[in-house]
């Protein structure tokens, strides 16, 4: 049995945590999460279903909650290229592309829409297919710049393959240029050309 402490961590840290515990199960065996609220439960739960695995759950406490994931023979787990399992190695990226165009995601609160954004630009670092290209522009243009909380991302995933483009006019804009801090400097004309030849285009 391989157990997970996800006490406290944001979505979508605990699947991620539990994918890779599942992954170095590297078959048959168990997989025990500690998650402190119900949309982790929820998560969890989903993750397993699609797997193949089945999964009980226990409240412990009033914001404690066991997750319990057991891998049979028929499950499908993720494996790294040489089967051991760690952050997922770097797929070939297809020709999706992936733009931001602001500093948080969805409508709403713009404080959970930056937690969100963070969220969504971690998860891709968990992916087994990452996309081509990130873009970034008008109020995206501070993803890739000083200051941002996603930088470690970013740069991991620029080292595994994805291009980062950041609008020049944008940084100009912003008073950024000089902060750019991961990816290149691109153009409108770039930005026209990379998603119009893609084959998917992901706007969060």
């Amino acid at each position: 049995m391989i157990q997970v402490n996800a006490m406290g961590d944001a979505c979508p840290i605990p699947v991620v945590k539990t994918l890779n515990a599942l992954r170095e199960l590297a078959g048959p065996g168990t997989v025990q999460t500690l998650v402190d609220n119900q949309t982790a439960v929820q998560n969890l739960n989903r993750l397993a279903e699609s797997k193949g695995c089945t999964v009980q759950t226990e409240q412990l406490s009033e914001k404690q909650y066991q997750v319990t994931i057991t891998v049979g023979e028929g499950a499908e787990l993720p494996e790294s290229a040489d089967g051991i399992c760690t952050v997922p190695s770097a797929a070939k990226p297809d020709n999706t592309v992936v733009v931001i165009s602001a500093d948080h995601m969805g409508e709403g609160d713009e404080a959970l829409g930056k937690v969100l954004l963070k969220g969504f630009l971690f998860a891709l670092t968990q992916q087994e297919t990452l996309p081509k290209t990130i873009l970034f522009y008008n109020g995206g243009a501070s993803i890739t710049c000083e200051g941002s909380a996603s930088l470690e991302d970013l740069r991991q995933l620029k080292e595994l393959g994805v291009e980062i483009l950041t609008c020049g006019t944008c940084l100009n804009h912003y008073g950024l240029t000089e902060k750019l801090r991961v990816g290149e400097v691109t153009n409108m004309y770039v930005i026209a050309e990379k998603q119009l030849q893609a084959t998917l285009v992901i706007r969060p």
